[in-house]
């Protein structure tokens, strides 16, 4: 009997040991997972800036040709299709992305790759956009739930007869918030009420919500989802402390 009771200890303890080892290799497992996307994040920003660059370089050598061919165009006293030429200059200066900078390395990544995606398809949108660490948030996290609230609004653009998604990222009443409005045909709550996940329907709203809902959960925030204005808005409301 006194065996028994010494390998009933011996087994306890171990078990004890066993399930905090295990803990602390999830917690290492989750932190690995954190930092690696935390890197992997900062490089496709600094490749992203790169291209930006680029860009801007070459815009502003193609500028100086647009010029002279204006110029060449009113020496001659072509008026008209020195305007033409113009208003072709114009409107593709207006499809070049200007770059967000924030104080966030995560943010600015998911922003302007989503917005520049965006505009490519002809979505035009508004941004208003604040410092915000939120420090409370893995940085998987935050990318789940801005990523997810951004490709809804996107692709629900798509079919949308006007295309235009408004984000703001800025602290309210003590939460670091996200909001993310895009302008719908047609009611989403009263068609689709319980946002549904399924990218065959034209309402793919529901497409992350449920991640959405779970992570903000996690770190005791709440989810705000509503029509306003013909549009359709989440708001998701971390604590800042």
């Amino acid at each position: 009997m006194k065996r028994f009771g010494k390998l009933k200890e011996d087994y306890k303890r171990l078990e004890k040991e066993y399930t905090a080892e295990v803990a602390k290799s999830l917690d290492l497992q989750y932190q690995y997972d954190a930092l690696q996307a935390e890197y992997q994040n900062s490089r496709s920003q600094q490749q992203e800036i790169e291209r930006l660059h680029e860009n801007t370089r070459r815009l502003k050598h193609d500028m100086k040709n647009h010029i002279m061919v204006i110029a060449a165009h009113l020496n001659n006293g072509e008026i008209e299709e020195a305007k033409d030429y113009l208003s072709v200059v114009l409107d593709n200066l207006n499809r070049v992305y200007s770059y967000i900078q924030t104080g966030n390395s995560v943010l600015n990544y998911i922003i302007n790759s989503k917005l520049e995606y965006a505009q490519q398809n002809d979505i035009q949108f508004k941004a208003e956009i604040e410092n915000l660490s939120f420090a409370k948030m893995g940085s998987v996290d935050f990318s789940a739930v801005l990523s997810n609230s951004l490709d809804n609004a996107i692709e629900a653009s798509m079919n949308a007869s006007e295309k235009f998604i408004y984000i703001s990222v800025m602290k309210k009443r003590g939460y670091d918030t996200i909001t993310v409005k895009n302008k719908i045909d047609r009611s989403v709550l009263e068609t689709n009420p319980e946002l549904r996940s399924t990218k065959a329907e034209s309402d793919t709203h529901g497409y992350g919500v449920k991640q959405i809902m779970t992570i903000t959960e996690k770190y005791n925030g709440m989810v705000d989802i509503y029509e306003d204005n013909g549009m359709f808005c989440i708001s998701i409301m971390i604590p800042s402390e």
